[in-house]
């Protein structure tokens, strides 16, 4: 007969849940405060999603010093790790979240904000994921997943729109397809080593000197594949341009940041112990994926005559170039990584809103997009203001220096080039190169075009709110004057990667 076992409050050390539970009751007490008092106005819900998430911040600060001070700390029967991974990607989804929701303060007629149920899906996805990073069990990464991916769908089909809906299905099936082929990768790991703890299967497959390479064969691809779809990598990449077009503009951008850097974190556990142990094939496998991804991405980017699609494939293109990191494995190369997708985040969020402020209501029966270029042709003539910050975020992306994206390009690089990948080093500044090209584009349109006039006599006109043009704002100032902080930044995200081992 088994003996009970006496296990203490203190010894579960639940204070490592508390940034994924303040969310969780974020959410529940919009509920609560819809189900007896309905109909309120969106700004009560904009302002306890930020309460909230400033208190989830707060958390993650507490927690940032308890780990400067005693290391890695493990609790809830050793499921949850907070390490400076954990740490460093909860900051840029919290962050993010925090400049994505006073978007929702905007003009009624995107009415997905005036649903409650918007902010506690909202609150529940943000959950989910610093699950997904504060852990290394395989179950609960699956569990952080599902629950974020789910609430991700819904988000995107309340935007209520003919291609919402289709791009929330399409989302659906991809992530159901994901989930299956992680589901028996996380089987195959298992069944090899007895263990759901990924340091307890890099620790069981060293002893074994990788005994099984076949088996580890099979796990990897059904892994590579699950956060393939969930990374966009090319081939698993063709739900995201589909998916960002039918999603509104803000929420595309936040989709091509924060799932994204979830991911990144459960990849970058996974793979990178078995980088480190000398497979070759895994290696060979990565840098195909990554070199692929940058290239083709680059290339569809190129010929698209929609702003928004390019900017979806530009974000594929991205993650390419950051998932170099992983093969790369270093300190450098993981703290370049996480340096580059804040710089990214402020970014690339700020390019998808200025989409979203020049939105069309209804569109003409001949036309497919509400985002071509011809949209943008001429705009500094009749909005120069916008004109001149939608030239900033491209140039950004284009890594234009001192813009923010041109120092992450440049200490990803410098860590190719220090990990000894001198070859994928000129293949990415080759990458970056090709897409000036396009996002010069949209320049050119804007700043050498004449304004394109409707049938009805008007040209397109920019809309915004205070809330809108505050968010915008500040991430053209971020993106500017990157070079004060980005130092200061890379030594705080070093710090913690180097004492998390990574």
């Amino acid at each position: 007969m088994l003996e009970p076992v006496n296990v203490s409050l203190e010894s579960l050390n639940l204070m490592t849940l508390a940034p994924m539970l303040i969310p969780i009751v974020g959410a529940l007490l919009i509920l609560v405060v819809d189900l007896f008092k309905a109909n309120q106005h969106k700004s009560l819900y904009v302002m306890l999603s930020i309460i909230f998430l400033a208190m989830d911040f707060g958390a993650l600060l507490e927690s940032a010093g308890m780990f400067a001070e005693g290391g890695t700390m493990m609790g809830v029967f050793d499921v949850m790790l907070i390490d400076g991974l954990a740490i460093v990607s909860q900051f840029i989804i919290v962050g993010a979240s925090m400049l994505f929701i006073p978007l929702a303060l905007t003009h009624s007629r995107f009415h997905e904000f005036s649903y409650p149920e918007f902010f506690a899906l909202f609150l529940f996805m943000i959950s989910g994921f610093q699950f997904m990073v504060a852990t290394d069990n395989l179950i609960l990464i699956f569990v952080g997943l599902e629950t974020a991916s789910l609430a991700l769908y819904t988000l995107i089909a309340l935007h209520n729109r003919d291609k919402s809906f289709e791009a929330a299905v399409k989302y659906f099936t991809m992530g159901a397809l994901a989930a299956g082929f992680y589901s028996f990768g996380a089987m195959v790991f298992y069944a090899l080593t007895g263990s759901v703890e990924i340091n307890q299967i890099a620790s069981v497959l060293e002893a074994n000197n990788y005994a099984d390479i076949g088996y580890v064969l099979v796990g990897v691809v059904f892994m590579l594949a699950s956060f393939g779809f969930k990374l966009s990598l090319v081939p698993f990449h063709t739900w995201a341009p589909d998916v960002y077009e039918g999603a509104s503009a803000s929420m595309a951008g936040y989709m091509s940041i924060v799932p994204k850097i979830a991911a990144f974190i459960v990849v970058m556990r996974l793979f990178e112990f078995m980088v480190h142990s000398g497979i070759v094939w895994l290696e060979t496998i990565l840098y195909v994926f990554i070199v692929i991804t940058m290239t083709i991405a680059n290339i569809w980017a190129l010929v698209q005559t929609d702003v928004k699609r390019m900017l979806a494939y530009s974000s594929i293109s991205h993650a390419g170039f950051v998932m170099a990191a992983v093969m790369i494995g270093t300190t450098q190369a993981n703290s370049a990584l996480l340096m580059y997708w804040v710089l990214f985040a402020f970014t690339n969020l700020g390019s998808f809103s200025m989409l979203w402020i020049s939105r069309e209501k209804g569109l003409e029966a001949h036309k497919g997009s509400d985002h071509s270029y011809d949209k943008f042709a001429g705009l500094i003539k009749t909005s120069p203001f916008a004109a001149t910050i939608m030239a900033l975020f491209m140039l950004s992306l284009a890594g234009i220096p001192p813009f923010a994206l041109f120092w992450g390009k440049l200490y990803m690089i410098s860590s190719a080039v220090n990990g000894g990948y001198t070859i994928l080093a000129l293949i990415m500044a080759l990458n970056s190169a090709i897409a000036g090209y396009y996002y010069l584009k949209l320049i050119i349109y804007m700043f050498m075009k004449e304004p394109v006039i409707g049938k009805d006599g008007h040209v397109y006109a920019i809309n915004s709110t205070l809330s809108l043009q505050t968010i915008i704002g500040f991430a053209a100032i971020a993106t500017i004057f990157a070079f004060l902080f980005v130092n200061p930044l890379l030594e705080f995200i070093t710090a913690f990667v180097y004492n998390s081992g990574y």
